[in-house]
């Protein structure tokens, strides 16, 4: 099939476009690459992509709405997996505008684009932050998310919101994608695991916030992107018995899901150090700090839903994962 990936230099994007290529598919990925964080390990990613005869790559804005008009227009995709974001908890303290640029107006016209073009599935990137000040464990897409504690959050809130109401006025069926605190080889200078590397392997001291009690359901990319996969064959169907008194707010009378994508064996951020540390071969410098504001204390994913129709668990330990990344991080900077 062709697929439009947008983020497609990104993280996650770049993964499942890969994932798609090699399973066959046409992709055509799209990317801003804006320089929220090294555009070179953006441009690096890309340059793995490119040579794939069935990959396009083209530079465009989510947020550029005549842009993302017309490239729906000439595109004709079957179906769209929607991964290009502002993310980042913390930036969007500092830059809240970026947000409203990239994750409600972006998405509003990816949209809009899939309701003119009779798009069959699609799938978006949310984020276990829209949990916000829940405090059962594990979080389950049965739980209220109504009480978020960034804007980046709020924004992926949003995007369920305003896919739901696409969902249930033109039939556009979209499955939600709450990701739980991704991490692995090819990811985020911004994202902790970069951070402690970098500066372990410098010598530095890593900032630890709340004293390292934090505990985070850390997801393996390997994971997430299988579950994306598998995922962009389960199409939501409408189910005229759901009711709002009755059904669960992972569902609706509209063609549209939400499911969880974590590890669902959350770990100590002291722990997942540790993991650094032993991986590095390198005792880590801590510089311990109280909580930062727009943080969580703890995630915990429940992903039974997602087993129910995929058959399928992300697993992936956090001391797999971490020795995964580093091997990456030594080869690619040639530490």
């Amino acid at each position: 099939m062709k697929y439009l990936v947008t983020g497609a230099a990104g993280f996650i994007g770049f993964h499942v476009a890969k994932r798609l290529l090699s399973a066959g598919h046409q992709v055509v990925g799209i990317d801003n690459l804006n320089d929220y964080y090294d555009v070179n390990l953006k441009l690096a990613r890309l340059d793995l992509l490119k040579p794939h005869p069935l990959f396009t790559f083209i530079q465009l804005d989510l947020a550029d709405r005549e842009g993302m008009a017309e490239l729906f227009s000439k595109g004709a995709f079957e179906r769209v997996i929607h991964l290009g974001a502002q993310a980042g908890v913390r930036y969007s303290i500092e830059n809240p505008l970026a947000y409203a640029d990239a994750n409600l107006i972006g998405h509003l016209n990816i949209l809009e684009g899939c309701r003119h073009h009779k798009i069959g599935h699609l799938l978006y990137a949310s984020s276990s932050s829209v949990y916000g000040l829940n405090r059962k464990m594990p979080f389950s897409t049965d739980d209220s998310v109504d009480h978020p504690v960034s804007l980046y959050a709020a924004t992926k809130k949003a995007n369920e919101l305003m896919s739901h109401t696409y969902s249930h006025l033109y039939g556009i069926p979209t499955t939600g994608l709450r990701f739980f605190t991704v991490y692995g080889p090819w990811g985020r200078p911004d994202m902790a695991l970069f951070k402690f590397t970098r500066a372990m392997v410098a010598g530095e001291q890593i900032d630890v916030y709340n004293n390292g009690q934090m505990r985070r359901d850390f997801t393996y990319i390997d994971d997430i992107a299988e579950a994306i996969v598998r995922l962009q064959d389960v199409i939501p169907r409408a189910d005229e018995s759901w009711t709002v008194e009755q059904g669960s707010p992972a569902t609706s009378s509209a063609p549209y899901r939400v499911y969880n994508i974590g590890n669902s064996n959350p770990v100590t951020l002291l722990a997942y150090i540790e993991a650094l540390e032993k991986a590095l071969g390198i005792a880590a410098k801590k510089n311990m700090l109280p909580m930062q504001p727009g943080d969580v204390l703890e995630t915990s994913a429940d992903t039974q839903p997602l087993y129910e129709v995929t058959g399928f668990k992300p697993q992936t330990s956090v001391e797999e994962g971490v020795a995964r990344f580093v091997s990456w991080y030594r080869s690619f900077y040639k530490v």
